[in-house]
């Protein structure tokens, strides 16, 4: 199906580019948080049967209202549900994330349940995707009769006003005092599209716990006082999910977004958070480059909200924009963002229109990851020749690009008939206190010579198998017999690699030696300050944790291995995190970046590679983790505590270990070899099981292995 064919016929089809069409007496399209957070709580409320949850990340101590009146944090408010609706039961699946989000999230996973413990409240993460993936999708079902899909999840600083106010007291949630202004779409559906998402959410639900949730009958839970924007309409269900575990790639996300753009005839209109995937970019590049192809707005953030997002995703984005302009060979794109008084709007949406005819939303970045790696849902509808579809996508269209300018949606239309197109209508109404600005290059040229290719950044695939030796080690993987022989496998070739170097090379004789010259002074306070000293510095040249804690052990000896070794790499935790608070300032970035660059690019690369792994994939160097957590200003307190919970029994392993290990070369015997190997199948066997649990350590070896919602 070409785009010639597209202008002229229907843009989704089932099985191309989206699951399944299916009818909608009513949508309704919610912007920003205040309208999805409360319909979302007033459609709950008419529940019977059945509220099915299933997100990024999903916070029990949010407030879905914040209009004045009493609001009971969202575990409260659900329980509150359960105690009144005898049929009721909530389904709650998050995503299994990898432990460098822990400390964007609430502490739940890592120190207790803060979710009410009620028997019709089911709470489950899922982690069932390749690794370095995520799960992203972002649906609330409803009875199988309502069902919200977008960009929202139902967790911390998502709520907000469309005013967008740079301060109000409202923006606030457990562990954010403030946050900046926040924009995001939901779109809502009823009838066979709601009852179809349903089906998509019990099937998440069956892959990730291995139990089936069973179909509800559908009653009118839809909010009384929301008025629907379009009726009786055809809804797409689009989604992307990586192969994984004999199941094939779906990428009809991918394909919808290619349809919609080669079927533009006037207009592509485009909010994303992120803007990296190189596929949409040469689609709308070879658009741009037609003498009469359509114009291309896209509406996306000033910055990312991290300093290391900003210097990888913004990276890659501004590299897009360059081929998008030298494309533009006809003055078609306009790319800008959203400002308020004394603040920028941090864009969260993920909308797609085209013409007056197609919209589209949903969970899908116009990133790699959303393209091809990670899972997502977006809905579609297309007017097809039907007026009032048509009327209710071009005036949500205008609603959007008014809000970004302070004015009312019917002079964005009135603008749009006298200019003759979108981008000549921003242009006409810019200027105001709010205002769509463009969007100026702000990477510096030292970062754009070494942040790496999008491949790695922004990842389309899974990473390769020689990338996740390490990973495969700590259970990283699924719990499958395959997993375990890899693991044994590994950890196998470890020991043996390990002791040919014992037996064959001076390595017994160097750690004999360094443990006699420590032995006398190893309990004295100056080793515990010499040993903290490497384990700081070894953490600031990016050397695996994990050599220095088993080298620790070698030559001090397990006890005292262990204490050493989880006291450095506490030390090391908190001098990255000191040092990611300070490199949060531009100025300091700077300089330090400039200083690395000028002694070592190739050491610039190599820091830089780790950072833009470290915060895009889910698989992370230990330094890297504690740096972003410096970055984004988590409370010192809260990361020393997790860090020390986490941390804690991974050391102790390791220790372990090698104190085990090194007994057993030295006196070879039943006992010592036996020892030897109970440890080792601990190893291998509690990975798994302290990573589900979340007590995990985080990489611990430093390794470059990389969404934020």
């Amino acid at each position: 199906m070409d785009g010639a064919r597209l202008v002229h016929g229907t843009i989704t089809v089932e099985g191309r580019n989206c699951w399944r069409r299916a009818h909608a007496r009513r949508v309704a399209f919610l912007v920003d948080g205040e309208a999805y957070f409360r319909n979302v709580a007033e459609a709950a409320e008419r529940a019977r049967h059945a509220i099915r949850i299933v997100g990024w990340d999903i916070n029990s101590g949010i407030r879905l209202r914040r209009d004045g009146t009493p609001s009971e944090p969202l575990g409260a408010f659900l329980a509150s549900l359960l105690a009144r609706r005898p049929d009721l039961h909530v389904n709650v699946l998050d995503w299994d994330f990898a432990m460098i989000y822990a400390l964007e999230r609430e502490p739940v996973p890592l120190v207790g349940r803060t979710w009410p413990n009620h028997p019709r409240l089911h709470f489950h993460f899922d982690g069932n995707h390749p690794p370095g993936a995520s799960h992203h999708q972002k649906i609330v079902v409803i009875d199988d009769a309502v069902a919200f899909v977008g960009g929202f999840d139902l967790a911390a600083c998502r709520w907000d006003t469309s005013e967008h106010a740079a301060v109000d007291s409202r923006r606030s949630d457990p562990g954010y005092a403030h946050y900046a202004p926040f924009h995001d779409v939901q779109m809502m559906v009823d009838g066979d599209a709601a009852a179809a998402l349903g089906e998509l959410v019990r099937d998440r639900w069956f892959r990730a716990t291995g139990s089936r949730i069973p179909p509800v009958a559908a009653g009118d839970v839809w909010p009384p006082a929301l008025a629907p924007d379009v009726t009786d309409v055809q809804v797409a269900i689009a989604r992307t999910e990586p192969a994984w575990q004999a199941r094939p790639a779906v990428l009809e996300v991918e394909t919808l977004y290619l349809d919609a753009i080669a079927a533009a005839r006037r207009t592509i209109y485009l909010e994303t958070q992120y803007f990296t995937a190189g596929r949409i970019a040469a689609a709308l590049a070879a658009r741009l480059g037609e003498a009469d192809g359509p114009e291309v707005v896209v509406v996306a953030p000033r910055a990312c909200t991290a300093w290391l997002e900003e210097a990888t995703m913004g990276t890659l984005r501004e590299r897009v924009l360059r081929e998008l302009r030298a494309a533009d060979r006809h003055g078609r794109l306009r790319v800008g963002h959203p400002v308020v008084p004394r603040g920028d709007v941090n864009v969260h949406a993920k909308v797609l229109i085209v013409d007056d005819g197609f919209l589209r939303i949903g969970s899908a970045n116009a990133s790699g990851r959303s393209m091809r790696f990670d899972t997502e849902c977006d809905l579609a509808i297309e007017a097809d020749g039907d007026a009032r579809v048509r009327n209710a996508i071009a005036g949500f269209r205008d609603r959007l690009v008014a809000e970004h300018l302070g004015v009312d949606p019917g002079r964005v239309a009135e603008a749009v008939r006298r200019a003759g197109s979108l981008g000549g209508a921003i242009a006409a109404l810019r200027g105001g206190a709010r205002s769509l600005y463009p969007l100026e290059a702000r990477v510096a040229p030292l970062l754009d010579e070494i942040v790496p290719d999008a491949e790695l950044i922004d990842p389309d695939q899974a990473p390769t198998r020689h990338s996740l030796a390490v990973q495969i080690l700590l259970g990283q993987l699924s719990g499958s017999a395959r997993g375990f022989l890899v693991r044994a496998a590994t950890v196998l070739l470890g020991v043996l690699a390990l002791a040919a170097a014992w037996r064959w090379t001076p390595l017994p004789a160097w750690i004999g030696w360094a443990a006699m010259q420590v032995r006398p002074v190893r309990t004295m306070p100056a080793t515990a300050l010499l040993v903290v000293a490497v384990f700081v510095g070894g953490g600031l040249l990016l050397v695996p944790t994990t050599g220095l804690i088993v080298g620790a052990t070698l030559v001090l000896g397990g006890r005292l291995g262990f204490a050493y070794g989880l006291l450095g790499t506490l030390a090391s935790a908190a001098v990255t995190y000191a040092l990611g608070r300070a490199l949060a300032h531009e100025r300091v970035r700077r300089l330090v970046g400039g200083i690395v660059h000028g002694v070592s690019p190739r050491l610039a690369r190599r820091m830089m590679r780790a950072v833009a792994t470290g915060r895009l994939v889910p698989i992370a160097p230990f330094t890297v983790v504690n740096l972003v957590a410096g970055a984004a200003r988590v409370d010192f307190r809260s990361f020393a505590l997790r860090t020390l919970l986490t941390l804690t029994p991974g050391v102790f392993l390791l220790a372990l270990v090698a104190d085990r290990f090194a007994s057993a070369i030295r006196r070879p015997g039943a006992q010592t070899i036996a020892s030897l190997i109970v440890v080792m199948l601990a190893l291998l066997f509690l990975g798994p099981v302290t990573r589900r649990r979340h007590w995990s350590p985080r990489e611990w070896t430093g390794q470059p292995g990389e969404e934020v919602g």
